[in-house]
């Protein structure tokens, strides 16, 4: 075989390196086990309590009322989302329980500081600790579940059951200070609405007083049909009074009446097309557009706020309704109870998860041991001092190579 030519490595060689420091291994893990067993049991056990709950459903953002009111309307939907009773509560609830106004007060109840050892009695630090032993989130089925890992059983299920009464105290008192500005805005906005009719039916009184119109449509249509009936009295008479003219003198009296009928005839006709006649119903016909412009406008105006009022009204006593209601939030599924098996630790995973680093790192040392002793020369002063320590280990665990 050439001499520059390098020897195959094969897998027995790897054993072969371990086998030769295996007293290192061994000894160094069986000591480490021991340490890792140690101290698993010298930990101290923690137990985990459970509570799991959703959210009411007549709970959505003090003003469930109100979207159940607007959900049968698309244009009352939007109002809805603007009012923000669409949306889903879960991440008001669990900004709730995560806020520093609830981690603060479950801290001073169950007297924290002293139960992380916080030697400066810093919040900060001690909610930091306190989030580590506190887990809350959704489920995959929705439902909202709080734990505490605490050192003992009946303390971690008493602070979750705080924490839940806790939550839904702060969210009921967001849910009612949500309902309070709604309804001063809703109130706002009917009271604008109340004075808004008010002016709407003075102008359309005024309106109807000063112009005599009430419909104009109905009032048209008898303005028509009168003057249509004036115009065939006035043919009428005006061939009565030809037949007279061709039979007797001009002077004579049925002639003078008859003349006298067509001019007041005529009188009506023209008041009729001019102005109002005695008839206070009939419009003239002159006036017709106007009249109607103004009718119409003066009409939709009330009828607008005629619909406004049928609309803020039931909002106006929703809202008064949401206000002064306090019922609860949350539903409670399952009430955290003293758990009867410890959560921690765990000590399987302790030891083996120390036993295979431990391992791995002996791996590393021996293979690194197995090079530097065999390298002839040592080229600075870390080299010399890696020979150094390794011979001290071959001597020290006795190994013979």
């Amino acid at each position: 075989m050439p001499v520059n030519e390098k020897k195959e490595v094969e897998f027995s060689d790897y054993l072969s390196i371990i086998f030769k420091w295996r007293k290192l291994i061994i000894m160094n893990m069986t000591v480490v086990l021991f340490i890792a067993t140690l101290i698993s049991f010298l930990i101290p056990k923690t137990y985990k309590s459970t509570s799991t709950l959703t959210i009411s459903s007549s709970s959505s953002g003090g003003m469930s009322g109100l979207g159940s009111l607007l959900s049968g309307n698309s244009a009352l939907s939007l109002g809805a989302k603007l009012f923000g009773v669409s949306s889903s509560n879960e991440d008001v609830i669990l900004g709730i329980i995560g806020s520093r106004n609830v981690l603060t007060k479950v801290i001073n109840k169950y007297d924290l500081i002293d139960y992380y050892s916080i030697g400066d009695s810093s919040i900060d630090r001690t909610i930091k600790a306190f989030t580590n032993d506190l887990i809350f989130d959704a489920n995959e089925y929705g439902f909202i579940e709080i734990s505490v890992i605490h050192k003992e059983a009946d303390i971690a299920a008493e602070m979750v059951n705080y924490i839940v009464n806790l939550t839904d105290s702060i969210n009921v008192e967001l849910n009612i200070e949500q309902a309070k500005r709604n309804r001063i805005y809703i109130e706002k906005r009917f009271k604008q609405n109340q004075d808004d009719i008010i002016t709407a039916e003075e102008a359309f009184a005024q309106f109807q007083k000063e112009k005599g119109v009430f419909a104009v449509e109905e009032q048209v249509q008898v303005s028509v049909m009168t003057a249509a009936q004036l115009e065939a009295q006035l043919l009428e008479k005006q061939i009565i009074l030809n037949a007279l003219k061709n039979q007797v003198s001009s002077d004579y009296y049925l002639i003078r009446n008859a003349q006298s009928e067509i001019d007041a005839i005529k009188k009506e006709i023209d008041k009729n097309n001019s102005g109002f006649s005695s008839n206070n119903l009939l419009i003239p016909f002159k006036s017709v557009p106007d009249l109607q412009i103004q009718y119409l406008r003066l009409y939709r105006e009330l009828e607008i706020q005629n619909k406004i009022l049928e609309f803020i009204y039931p909002l106006y006593q929703q809202a008064l309704m949401e206000e002064n209601k306090s019922i609860a939030s949350l539903v409670i599924l399952d009430a955290a109870v003293p758990a009867d098996m410890k959560y921690g630790p765990k000590k399987a995973f302790i030891i083996l998860g120390i036993g295979f680093i431990t391992f791995f790192l002996m791996l590393y040392l021996v293979f690194k041991g197995e090079k530097v002793i065999d390298r002839k020369d040592s080229n600075n002063i870390v080299q010399t001092k890696e020979k150094e320590f390794f011979s001290w280990i071959i001597k020290k665990y006795k190994m013979k190579f």
